[in-house]
């Protein structure tokens, strides 16, 4: 499919608040299909309709290793949060080269509409729970810059970058 352009800080899209997607349709899919080719090409785990200015409750997120679990989330609303939290980094595509440290929970449980308009529930922990709420967030005009406690600096984001490296060589 195509490759779409994110939109970056500033764009209005991101600030606003997506309506429902009320036809499941050729058009529903193709926009899934290059939502989740834009999230691949650009090394996301998540994109929300808004990001590539599309103003529609429409998420995916792939937490997966192998980049081949994909989640669609249509009209996505959260029913669950534990109690319990998760505190640590997140960025966004929308905000390159940006991090911050956010409190989530450990757990959510999601109700959502697959591509064909059918309601299921998703309960997601750890990272995905940390996705679903960070991508939800969006369909609000929420990011996480409105959230962090604090924005991490370059020089910390490139050590945990490197970070990261080793553990995936190990």
């Amino acid at each position: 499919m195509a490759i779409r352009k994110i939109v970056k800080l500033g764009d209005d899209a991101l600030r606003k608040v997506c309506k429902p997607q009320e036809k499941f349709n050729l058009r529903l899919w193709t926009l899934l299909k290059d939502m989740a080719d834009t999230m691949y090409q650009a090394g996301g785990v998540g994109l929300a309709a808004p990001q590539v200015g599309i103003l529609r409750r429409v998420v995916v997120i792939d937490c997966s290793e192998e980049q081949n679990h994909i989640i669609e989330l249509i009209n996505p609303e959260i029913i669950w949060r534990s109690e319990e939290t998760q505190c640590g980094r997140e960025g966004c595509l929308s905000l390159p080269g940006r991090a911050g440290i956010v409190t989530r929970p450990r757990k959510v449980r999601v109700k959502a509409q697959d591509r064909n308009g059918k309601w299921f529930e998703l309960e997601g922990e750890d990272l995905l729970a940390r996705a679903i709420c960070h991508e939800l967030d969006h369909l609000d005009g929420v990011l996480y810059i409105d959230e962090m406690e604090r924005e991490l600096t370059p020089e910390e984001i490139e050590a945990d970058n490197r970070r990261a490296e080793q553990e995936s060589e190990q």
